[in-house]
């Protein structure tokens, strides 16, 4: 199996730091750090150092604050901008190396970026120039233009930081000059209309701040500290012919080669798109915004996003002698390649150890099938200046990413439902050696994860993927499982459990008091869910979701009573199937529990396909007309050939008080418990399993 991957897990240099192979954790906000004087604690030295446990070749972090004035509470990045720190980021390079990983940082300047992002730094650029988009971070108002003084402060600023940030144990450091940071509002120009130095009117003077970054560096710190730079190899998006282009690009590569850069970092952005531009699957969410033929052809859009990036690191590796690295939905067996192939020299990864801390190692040992895969879902970019989670990782944000040790006592385990909450809880306790029985009353594990998949669909999100590893971790841990089986009165009598656990799913919920919710043309989420999970049994989720596309048994006009995740995703689904859909919801706000660029985009094309949403309104009654509803003080119907309430659930925990003084241990967990979405269903699992 080793040679399966021998590109990937083969030595290589980085300047003068030597990696045990070609996978470089790339740098992400995990905002994992403190506020206050002591910014590093448990959370950043758990996750790093499960990461460099976990085989990674290089750790780069994520950056620091780096725009001034800074805020000492309330920003969860950590600093370099005092000698004060040293003594704390020294521990968290101590844990890094202390499993043979070098350890870098990514140091970027937010520059022009406002919203959430702008704190009390204002925005500021190269010049005054804004691009607003819906899908974008930049303000309708212009970025200050930095002085020459402003700049030249910014120089010290970012060598003073490497060089404590050498103090503290590092091994090197990574600029990134990419995406639309401050340095690239110099590289562009479309961004830069400067009439000094450091103006468009040549490339030296679009390079000259960056490189004057790059020279204090390795004047202070030494030729041998090593750079990587991160950088667009296109620029695309914008109006005119402006854009940075690849010729440019390969100029610029060059330039940074001739001043000491150690190795590049391989990227390109697509102005107004913040994360499409580094997440390109989000360019596909819920369709392109336009058509597929018009995305830049400089990129690989083959794969939904995926590898998108791969093709421009050859054409910057081909102008330049030192190590390039190439990002984008990499898994294993394309990293092999593209290394195989001479297309770049590192693979950077990181969602998949957001999934996966043990990724690289699972990789290396041929446990393709016990690593936990990244579905893409954009869950770990849900939250901003608190601690990011995951999906599938319940470890991922939290101080321990080891299972609790087998258990000292062995105990016959109980647990009824087999969606994610129950998956896990019953594979993390046989896992530690308990002995485990899984019921599960419908046909097939997995809950309603398969139908979520069905109508998410799977060119994006791999639900599917999620499925398979926690089917083969139940099987190999060596639960028992019980389909088609309700956990009744014998059921009980015969196992006779030490330990309940109940994951038996949320109830459905319906318009408490709605006149004429027993009407024919009412779909009930009960209803629908159980039809669609006898037909998923029976041809698959793929299979029933391209049927869809040909027959449902839905009228053409549908009012979705609901618009949490469930109804807007419903929404998306229908639309998608030619129905003329309406979204009610009785609340201030849509999209509850949808990750916000997700969020943006599907409301985006609502808009243009005409999906009306309507908030805070009243529901009065369904009649075979449509819904009657109150909003702002006026009466309206919304004509409807089928009304579908699909609200959150409510709890169900009937079996665990029924049982509570029957059996030792009784737990209550996923749905059943606190109804939520998939990630809190996996973390209370985990919580559980462990706990037994």
């Amino acid at each position: 199996m080793a040679t399966r991957y021998e590109h990937l897990f083969s030595p290589t240099n980085i300047g003068k730091v030597q990696l045990k192979n070609r996978i470089v954790k790339t740098a992400a906000q995990t905002y994992f750090f403190d506020s206050g004087e002591h910014r590093v604690g448990s959370l950043a030295k758990a996750f790093y150092g499960a990461v460099a446990r976990g085989g990674a070749g290089l750790v780069i972090t994520e950056t620091p604050a780096m725009e001034w004035p800074l805020l000492e509470e309330g920003d969860r990045r950590f600093r370099i901008d005092d000698d004060k720190y040293i003594k704390d980021l020294a521990q968290l390079s101590a844990e890094v190396h202390k499993y043979g990983v070098p350890i870098f940082t990514q140091l970027y300047h937010r520059g022009p970026w406002s919203g959430i992002y702008a704190l009390i730094a204002e925005p500021c650029a190269a010049s005054a120039v804004t691009f607003p988009s819906p899908f974008d971070v930049h303000d309708e108002k212009p970025p200050h233009a930095l002085t020459i003084d402003e700049i030249e402060e910014l120089v010290d600023r970012f060598a003073s930081g490497t060089a404590r940030l050498q103090a503290a144990g590092w091994d090197g450091i990574e600029i990134n000059a990419a995406a639309d940071h401050l340095f690239h509002s110099f590289l562009s120009r479309f961004w830069n209309k400067r009439d000094d130095k450091y103006g468009p009117q040549s490339m030296e003077n679009r390079t000259r701040f960056i490189v004057d970054v790059i020279k204090e560096i390795k004047r202070r710190c030494g030729r041998d500290f090593p750079v990587q730079i991160l950088m667009n190899a296109i620029e695309v998006g914008l109006p005119g012919d402006e854009a940075l282009s690849i010729e440019e690009a390969k100029q610029i590569a060059k330039i940074y080669e001739s001043v000491g850069v150690d190795s590049l970092h391989v990227r390109s952005h697509w102005a107004g798109m913040h994360q499409g531009s580094y997440n390109q699957e989000n360019m596909f969410y819920p369709e392109p915004h336009i058509p597929l033929k018009d995305f830049p052809k400089e990129l690989d859009w083959s794969h939904h996003g995926a590898l998108a990036q791969v093709p421009l690191a050859p054409i910057i590796k081909s102008v330049v002698n030192i190590p390039v690295m190439t990002v984008g939905l990499i898994d294993a067996d394309s990293g092999e390649e593209i290394l195989r192939s001479g297309k770049a020299d590192l693979i950077g990864i990181n969602r998949r150890f957001f999934a996966d801390h043990d990724w690289a190692n699972k990789v290396r040992e041929g446990r393709l099938e016990d690593i936990q895969p990244c579905t893409h879902c954009g869950t770990c970019n849900k939250n901003y200046n608190e601690p990011r989670y995951c999906r599938i990782n319940a470890c991922f944000g939290t101080d321990s990413y080891d299972m609790a040790p087998p258990t000292a006592q062995k105990k016959k385990v109980v647990v009824v439902g087999a969606g994610p909450s129950g998956m896990q809880a019953a594979r993390v306790a046989a896992a530690r050696g308990h002995d485990v029985t899984l019921y599960e009353k419908g046909l097939y594990l997995g809950g309603a994860v398969a139908l979520a998949s069905m109508v998410k669909g799977f060119e994006i999100e791999e639900l599917p993927e999620f499925l398979r590893f926690f089917r083969t971790q139940v099987k190999k841990t060596g639960v028992k499982v019980k389909l088609h089986k309700d956990f009744d009165d014998d059921a009980f009598a015969e196992e006779k459990p030490d330990v309940l656990v109940v994951a038996a799913g949320g109830n459905p919920t319906l318009p408490e008091g709605l006149p004429g919710l027993e009407g024919k043309n009412v779909i009930k989420t009960a209803d629908l869910y159980g039809l669609l999970k006898v037909l998923i049994r029976l041809v698959g989720p793929q299979m029933l979701r391209r049927l869809t596309r040909i027959w449902m048994p839905i009228g053409r006009r549908v009012v979705i009573i609901g618009g949490a995740i469930q109804g807007c995703q419903l929404g998306e689904f229908l639309t998608k199937r030619g129905r003329r859909v309406t979204i009610v919801e009785t609340g201030p706000e849509l999209g509850e529990w949808l990750v916000p660029e997700r969020k943006t985009r599907l409301f985006y094309w609502f808009d243009k396909k005409g999906v009306e949403r309507l908030t805070n309104v009243k529901l009065v009654k369904i009649t075979k007309e449509g819904l009657t509803i109150e909003k702002d003080g006026a009466t309206r119907l919304l004509e409807a050939d089928n009304i579908m309430p699909v609200l959150p659930f409510s709890p169900n925990k009937d079996l665990a008080e029924k049982l509570k003084d029957r059996v030792a241990e009784v737990y209550a967990i996923g749905d059943c418990d606190s109804p939520a979405v998939i990630p809190d269903a996996t973390k209370a699992g985990w919580k559980v399993g462990n706990a037994l």
